[in-house]
């Protein structure tokens, strides 16, 4: 018999601990469209300091966040460069053409980022009256569907900085970027520094029930809060949240190494029992593997683990994600394993 449901679906899965309820209790709160939330306003200011930015925003999401980058830095029919299997790509519903009326090119993104020498020939800067002005280069690290890939700095930098040398305004979804740091041993800075604007979740390893901070120069920030009003995201007594997201970043990034260590021991435990992992360079929190043929179907599966105490995500057809967080410990990665097996021998 299991005694709690393990939830290895995603990192957002996580819930405050008992000290973080304590801090949401105590927060100090204002009308933050007023800016006078005094928790907010400290939230945003620390997080413009980690990330060397001048100043920061408040959003619901990640996905909000990266949307707000793209309203106020891009403009209706300009081109934005995305890899095809980004995030904002493949799971943010299209806001950039639908909201802010982004043309997207699609780059090859296999490895994390794409390769600087793409860039130019995407960009089309050819003063062609049929084709777009590319201003917007969005990069992504830690990279979700190439395997949680954390891009090292030095990579990193290769590519974003031939992306300003373009002239464009480069973004970086870092919904996981201090997984990303911590997996390289690195300042975030060292990636934040590299770029215009970069997002952030507090509600992914950090461990905050809610929210994104999008990080730019005032300018950028000045304008999302017109578009985050716009979109309807902006909110009064934020502060109970954000509360939770500075304890969260002052509490909980260091021991994201405790995540990427699980995640290596599932996937060790998986090889020894046959099961053909995904292994990338640099992985982190994230352990995908395919279901071979003749094993059970995509709903079953996920069934069969759920009956026996764990919570599994098919990320795509026949592909499994699974994620580890800090509501799951190195007995319940060895528990999980040992179910996988089970369901995937049955």
């Amino acid at each position: 018999m299991y005694h709690k449901i393990m939830d290895f679906r995603s990192d957002t899965v996580t819930r405050p601990s008992e000290e973080m309820r304590r801090v949401i209790a105590a927060a100090e709160v204002g009308d933050d469209i007023y800016g006078d939330d005094p928790s907010s306003n400290a939230l945003c200011k620390y997080a413009a300091e980690i990330t060397g930015k001048e100043a920061a925003i408040f959003a619901c999401s990640g996905t909000m966040g990266n949307l707000l980058a793209f309203t106020t830095a891009g403009r209706h029919g300009e081109s934005l460069l995305a890899g095809k299997r980004s995030h904002v790509w493949c799971a943010e519903v299209g806001g950039f053409s639908a909201v802010a009326g982004l043309c997207p090119y699609p780059l090859v993104d296999d490895e994390g980022v794409p390769d600087p020498a793409e860039l130019a020939v995407a960009s089309r800067a050819d003063n062609d009256v049929h084709h777009p002005d590319t201003t917007i280069l969005a990069l992504e690290n830690t990279h979700n569907y190439t395997g949680g890939i954390a891009v090292p700095p030095e990579r990193f930098a290769q590519t974003a900085r031939e992306g300003r040398r373009l002239g464009f305004h480069v973004h970086l979804d870092g919904a996981r970027i201090f997984n990303a740091a911590v997996r390289h041993g690195v300042d975030v800075r060292r990636y934040t520094d590299e770029v215009d604007s970069v997002q952030f979740c507090l509600s992914k390893g950090l461990g905050a029930p809610l929210g994104s901070m999008l990080c730019g120069s005032h300018e950028l920030i000045e304008g999302a809060k017109k578009w985050r009003k716009r979109l309807g995201g902006a909110q009064r007594q934020v502060g109970i949240a954000a509360a939770a997201g500075l304890y969260a970043l002052k509490n909980n990034v260091a021991r994201l190494a405790e995540d990427h260590a699980n995640a290596a021991l599932l996937v060790d435990l998986l090889k020894r029992g046959g099961v053909e992992v995904e292994e990338r360079p640099n992985m982190t929190n994230m352990v995908f593997f395919p279901l071979k043929e003749g094993q059970v179907g995509d709903a079953e599966f996920e069934a069969r683990c759920l009956e026996k105490g764990l919570l599994a995500h098919m990320i795509s057809p026949r592909r499994a994600r699974f994620v580890t967080h800090l509501d799951v410990d190195r007995e319940d990665v060895e528990r999980a394993a040992a179910i996988i097996l089970e369901v995937l021998s049955a």
